[in-house]
């Protein structure tokens, strides 16, 4: 390589890292992620979005003003082929503390699952009871996941499609039980520059030979499309991502989420009490559309 392209492929690194590093800290501040004294379980599956946020984390924690501890922690599922000397020889190199977790859900995933049906939810529910369960183990009292913008946005199309809800992947959220609190900083960083900066770093990237392969499944069927609209209409994604931080209840109809029954002529938005139209505080309420606009 001359020394011309190294420079090049050196200045792209560094500016990726600091797009990463900028983008993951907005995260973390915007929902409060990670506070003084938190010990992050950082959870590390061995593909290419774990691998950045951990590595994204470590460069944070150089420099955040407060003081935060991370622990790396893999889940061995004991798939046949998996290469379990990769995980702990870069962690010790980088000399980040790491649990391996061995647990054989790969046999009960195959044996309950007919042949031919997809493994996903499966898989991903056994993981993380296992995932949970080891973090209060641990005394972790967040748990880092490495999803990223455009897994949320996926989750809201699937939800939407398959599901019929508007839901998608919080950033930030409790756990069913009350016990842990799961976070996702990469929630604002983008899959292509992930993928382009694992390649730069050169992580050692694991498949995941018991999903990654299946053919067909509603997820990637949605990523496609996404992936499409971004290709031929640039743009178009980082609007539909902005959708989800600016919700309007009173333009949806969701009668749970606004009071629809409630609203009278005379008072603004048809809202006499606020605090009883809107789920969000009054100060959130949409301005007046002028409907001779629309």
């Amino acid at each position: 390589m001359s020394e011309e392209l190294a420079k090049q492929q050196k200045t792209r690194l560094n500016k990726l890292q600091k797009r990463l590093r900028r983008e993951t800290g907005r995260a973390i501040e915007d929902f409060n992620m990670i506070e003084d004294g938190d010990k992050v379980m950082v959870c590390l599956s061995g593909g290419k979005d774990s691998f950045a946020m951990l590595d994204i984390l470590m460069n944070l924690q150089k420099s955040a003003p407060i003081r935060f501890d991370l622990v790396a922690v893999n889940l061995d599922q004991k798939q046949p082929g998996f290469p379990e000397h990769v995980l702990p020889e870069y962690l010790t190199q980088i000399g980040v503390p790491f649990h391996i977790v061995e647990r054989d859900t790969y046999s009960v995933v195959k044996e309950l699952v007919p042949e031919g049906k997809t493994t996903c939810a499966l898989c991903s529910r056994l993981r993380r009871g296992t995932l949970y369960g080891f973090a209060e183990q641990i005394g972790a009292n967040k748990i880092a996941l490495g999803h990223h913008r455009d897994d949320i946005l996926e989750t809201f199309f699937l939800n939407m499609f398959y599901g019929g809800k508007l839901k998608s992947m919080p950033p930030k959220l409790v756990s069913d039980d009350g016990k842990n609190m799961v976070i996702r900083p990469l929630a604002y960083a983008r899959e292509k520059d992930i993928a382009a900066y694992a390649g730069m770093r050169g992580f050692p990237i694991i498949p995941c030979n018991l999903c990654g392969s299946q053919d067909g499944l509603q997820r990637q069927v949605v990523k496609e499309m996404l992936q499409d609209w971004d290709k031929h209409h640039p743009g178009r994604i980082e609007t539909m991502f902005r959708s989800l931080r600016h919700v309007v209840p009173s333009h949806l109809v969701d009668t749970e989420l606004f009071d629809f029954k409630g609203l009278q002529r005379g008072f603004a938005h048809g809202i006499s009490d606020p605090d009883k139209g809107f789920s969000a505080p009054a100060k959130e309420m949409p301005e007046m559309i002028d409907i001779l606009s629309l």
